[in-house]
């Protein structure tokens, strides 16, 4: 699996927007799995997780016409850029 981690400033009044994006990319093809944390600190501040079947279907989603509209939407939303850490994930763990 492979997937990204950002943390993002999300602008007040858009919470909710931002969250249901992020529940949209369940149909984005190779997706695994996201989820969201909203950091106690306050700000609006987020980190996001998101996970793929493979580094292929990540780099195919972020190279895609689909996704980069889909980020502009998403930048919208926020206050600033996003910090992306990409990354081969090699432990994940359930309850």
């Amino acid at each position: 699996m492979y997937g990204t981690v950002a943390r993002v400033r999300v602008k007040a009044g858009n919470e909710q927007e931002f969250l249901k994006m992020a529940d949209d990319a369940s149909s984005i093809p190779g997706f695994a799995f996201n989820h969201v944390y909203k950091l106690d600190g306050g700000n609006n501040e987020y980190i996001l997780v998101a996970g793929f079947e493979s580094k292929d279907a990540y780099v195919k989603n972020a190279n895609s016409p689909e996704q980069h509209q889909r980020y502009l939407q998403y930048r919208e939303l926020l206050e600033s850029d996003p910090e992306w850490n990409d990354g081969e994930i090699v432990s994940a763990h359930s309850a």
